[in-house]
């Protein structure tokens, strides 16, 4: 099939641009320090030789139906962190299910493989949601340390992730 020389490079372009945002996000991730899920509130102590202060945790995000990948990007780092922090933090299955459970569609969805092509654990796998014209995408494993999450466009084809990607047949 001949193809067009614009649009190899548009979608060499569009690919560039998915993986520089998370280069990005993973940049700026290591830089603040900052958690990817909400953490406790906390109220100010009361003078000395009171009660220690009350930590009261804050509401658990849920998901926006009719709104945007942006809205619903803290439910999706939510449940990423909570699947990183189980035994099963390198099984891309484990991170789909657990977004279907939150709500999200599964029809929607793309995951990498947990093996390499020789057999050998992933040094990362990539997940995503598609949302109207954006992609809720996560990255988690042994390369990347802690959870990775952003909002970027879709690509032109229509898909989240570039390459190859494992059927979600279960």
């Amino acid at each position: 099939m001949f193809r067009h020389p614009e649009r190899r490079h548009a979608r060499a372009a569009a690919h560039a641009l998915v993986w520089a945002s998370l280069a990005a996000a993973l940049a700026l991730t290591g830089c603040t320090g900052e958690p990817s899920t909400p953490s406790p509130s906390q109220t100010s102590a009361p003078a000395s030789g009171s009660p220690a202060p009350i930590v009261t945790p804050s509401a658990a995000p849920v998901i926006v139906p009719g709104g945007t990948a942006e809205e619903n990007l803290p439910v999706f780092s939510m449940v990423t962190a909570a699947v990183w922090a189980s035994p099963q933090q390198v099984s891309g299955r484990a991170y789909v299910d657990a977004l279907v459970t939150a709500g999200f569609d599964k029809s929607a969805m793309q995951v990498t493989y947990d093996e390499s092509t020789v057999g050998d654990p992933a040094e990362s796998i990539q997940f995503a949601v598609r949302w109207g014209d954006e992609c809720l995408v996560g990255q988690v494993g042994p390369s990347t340390g802690s959870p990775v999450t952003v909002v970027v466009p879709a690509l032109s084809e229509g898909t989240c992730l570039v390459g190859s990607t494992r059927p979600i047949d279960w």
